[in-house]
C-alpha cells in the first residue's frame, strides 16, 4: 500500500527541551549524555529558541567563558515549527524557505519532536534532491502516435511538449493519463500477488485509514512507465525514486508528468516523473535516470489506435 510520508514518520523524538537560563555546560553534558546534537529551549511551556552543535561551536570562539554563558545569549532564536501530520515534502519546502536545516516539530502547541535535513535523506532523500529539479510548466502541446509502442488505447490520453522524431532536450515532456478502474486493479493483483484486502475488499477497506479501496502504488507508478515508453527512441530505466504522496482511489483518472531536467551524456536523462489527480495535485513526486537507445529496424512499423478493451 502507499500512503504519504509523514513528519511524524522521520522525526526524531521525544523532543529534549531545556531552559533558557540553563549554562552552556549544562546544555553540552545533556547533549552528550543523550547522544544528541540540539535541544528546544522552552519558557514556560513557549518554545522560544534552539540550540545546537553548530551554536556551541560559534560560542567556543566568540566567548571566554563560554561554559558558563546562558543558553539565552547564544542559542537560534528563529525557530519554525512543523505539524507532525505534514507531509514530509512540505516540511523540506519549508526548510529551504527558511534557509534552515531543522524544524521543531509540534502537535497542537506542544513540541514533540525534530525533523532535520538528515532525517529526510536518511528516509526519503529523492524529496531533497526534488527540491533542485522543478521546472515551470508549459502549455504547448502537440502528439502523434509513435513507433516505440504497440498500440494506443482510445480512453488514453497522451500530450507532449518539444519532442521531436529523433532527439531528446531539456524541457521535453509528455503526459499519459488514464482511468484506473477496478478490472485494472484486480489485473494487477493476480500478476503482481498483491491480494491485500485494501485494494479488493470494499466492507474491509472502509475500516482502513482509507476509507474506501484503493489502487495499488506500484499501479499508479506505472504510468510513469507508460508515459515514458512515449519518449522518443528505446527507453531503459536506470533507475527510479518515487514518494507517495496521496492515495488514489479505484476508477479515478490520473497522470503521469514526466519533464527532461538533464542530459547526462551518452544517452542518459535525468527527468522528474510525478503522477497528478484529475484536479492537478500530486499523488506520486519522483525522479527518474533513464538511457535511451536507437530503435531497432524491426521497429519501423505503422501503429494503428485501437479500440477500449
Amino acid at each position: 500500500m502507499a500512503f504519504p510520508i509523514r513528519v511524524s514518520d522521520v522525526m526524531s523524538s521525544p523532543v529534549e527541551t531545556v531552559s533558557p537560563d540553563a549554562t552552556a555546560a549544562e546544555a553540552a553534558t545533556t547533549c552528550r549524555e543523550k547522544a544528541i546534537g540540539s535541544l528546544v529551549v522552552v519558557d514556560d511551556a513557549d518554545v522560544t529558541g534552539i540550540v545546537t552543535s553548530d551554536d556551541f561551536v560559534r560560542l567556543l570562539g566568540e566567548a571566554a567563558d563560554p561554559e558558563d554563558r546562558p543558553l539565552h545569549e547564544f542559542m537560534s532564536t528563529e525557530v519554525v515549527t512543523v505539524d507532525a501530520d505534514v507531509p514530509v515534502a512540505d516540511a523540506v519546502r519549508s526548510m529551504f524557505g527558511h534557509g534552515i536545516a531543522r524544524l521543531v516539530v509540534v502537535a497542537g502547541d506542544e513540541p514533540v519532536g525534530l525533523v532535520s535535513t538528515d532525517d529526510v535523506v536518511h528516509h526519503v532523500p529523492q524529496v531533497l534532491q526534488r527540491q533542485e529539479l522543478h521546472r515551470p510548466r508549459t502549455d504547448e502541446f502537440r502528439y502523434s502516435v509513435r513507433q516505440e509502442v504497440a498500440y494506443e488505447n482510445v480512453d488514453w490520453e497522451v500530450e507532449c511538449v518539444g519532442l521531436s522524431d529523433e532527439e531528446i532536450t531539456v524541457g521535453d515532456r509528455v503526459e499519459f493519463t488514464k482511468t484506473i478502474d477496478d478490472e485494472d486493479v484486480r489485473a494487477f493483483a493476480a500478476a503482481s500477488g498483491d491480494t491485500n484486502r485494501a485494494h479488493l475488499d470494499e466492507e474491509y477497506a472502509r475500516e482502513t485509514r482509507f476509507e474506501r479501496r484503493i489502487v495499488h502504488g506500484t499501479l499508479v507508478g506505472g504510468l510513469i512507465s507508460a508515459a515514458l515508453a512515449r519518449l522518443p527512441g528505446l527507453t531503459i530505466y536506470v533507475s527510479q525514486s518515487l514518494s507517495f504522496l496521496a492515495p488514489v482511489g479505484i476508477g479515478e483518472r490520473v497522470t503521469a508528468v514526466c519533464e527532461v531536467v538533464e542530459d547526462l551524456g551518452d544517452g542518459k536523462y535525468q527527468l522528474t516523473t510525478d503522477v497528478v489527480d484529475a484536479d492537478d495535485e500530486r499523488v506520486i513526486e519522483g525522479q527518474a535516470v533513464v538511457l535511451v537507445d536507437d530503435l531497432p529496424e524491426t521497429g519501423d512499423v505503422i501503429v494503428e489506435t485501437l479500440g477500449t478493451r
